[in-house]
C-alpha cells in the first residue's frame, strides 16, 4: 500500500505476556470492544486485535494505529511467541492478583523480554489484573510494590470483568512509547520498527476460538523465526 493511502501518523505493536489464566485475552477484549467473556478459553499460540485512537501528546493529537497481539502463556507455545517479542514496541506484561504464582513468575517473563526484546530495556507496564476480585486477593500491596521498584516498572491494577483501568494501562504504555520515541534517532533499534513499510505476507495463526486469524496488515516484517512458524501445528 503506498505511503500516501496511510491514514495514521504511528503503528504501534504491543504484546500481552503473563502466564495462562490471568485474563490477557479478556483484557484486550474489554479494551478493543468494551466487552468482557467470561468463558475461559486458552489462547494457542497467538491471536491478535486491533484499534485506532486519537492520543494527545505533548498537546498535539497523534492518529495512533495499535495492533495488540495476544500471546500464550503456557511453556509449550513459548518458543512460538518469543519470536514475536523483536518487532514489539511495548509490553502489557499481566499478571492475576487472585494466583500469586502468576505474580511470581514476573521475573521469569523479564527476562524472557530482556533476551528477545528490541532492547534490554523495553517498554513495559505491569498489571495486576483482576482486581474486582479483592476478597481472594493472593498478592499483597506490598509485594508489588517491591517487585516494581526493583525493576522500576510502572504498575496499575485492573479488571477486565469491569473495565477498570484497561484503557488508562494501554495508554500508558502508549505514552512511555511517545516518550521513547523523541529520542528516536539514538535508538537504531525502535527506529527500525517505526519506519518499517513493507507489507506483511498473508499467515495464517491459531486464535483462542479454535478459529484462524488471517493477517495481511502493512508496516510489518516477518523474521526468518516468525516466517517458520506459519507452518506450525501446535
Amino acid at each position: 500500500m503506498a505511503m500516501a493511502n496511510i491514514d495514521y501518523d504511528f503503528l504501534m505493536k504491543f504484546l500481552a505476556l503473563g502466564d495462562s489464566g490471568v485474563g490477557k485475552t479478556s483484557f484486550l477484549y474489554q479494551y478493543t470492544d468494551g466487552q468482557f467473556h467470561s468463558q475461559f478459553i486458552s489462547t494457542v499460540g497467538i491471536d491478535f486485535r486491533e484499534k485506532r485512537l486519537i492520543y494527545t501528546y505533548r498537546g498535539r493529537n497523534h492518529r495512533i494505529h495499535l495492533q495488540l497481539w495476544d500471546t500464550a502463556g503456557q511453556e509449550r507455545f513459548r518458543s512460538l511467541t518469543t519470536a514475536f517479542y523483536r518487532d514489539a514496541m511495548g509490553f502489557l506484561l499481566i499478571f492475576d492478583l487472585t494466583n500469586e504464582k502468576s505474580f511470581l513468575e514476573i521475573s521469569n517473563w523479564l527476562e524472557q523480554l530482556r533476551m528477545h526484546a528490541y532492547s534490554e530495556d523495553p517498554d513495559v507496564v505491569l498489571c495486576g489484573n483482576k482486581c474486582d476480585l479483592e476478597a481472594v486477593r493472593a498478592v499483597s500491596h506490598e509485594q508489588v510494590r517491591a517487585l516494581s521498584d526493583r525493576y522500576s516498572l510502572p504498575y496499575i491494577e485492573t479488571s477486565a470483568c469491569t473495565g477498570f483501568n484497561i484503557r488508562q494501562a494501554v495508554e500508558m504504555l502508549v505514552e512511555r512509547v511517545m516518550l521513547r520515541m523523541e529520542n528516536v534517532a539514538t535508538n537504531s533499534e525502535l527506529s527500525r520498527l517505526m519506519t518499517q513499510t513493507r507489507c506483511m505476507p498473508n499467515i495464517n495463526l491459531p486464535s483462542s476460538g479454535g478459529n484462524t486469524v488471517r493477517l495481511g496488515y502493512r508496516d510489518m516484517e516477518l523474521t526468518e523465526e516468525q516466517q517458520r512458524s506459519r507452518n506450525c501445528k501446535c
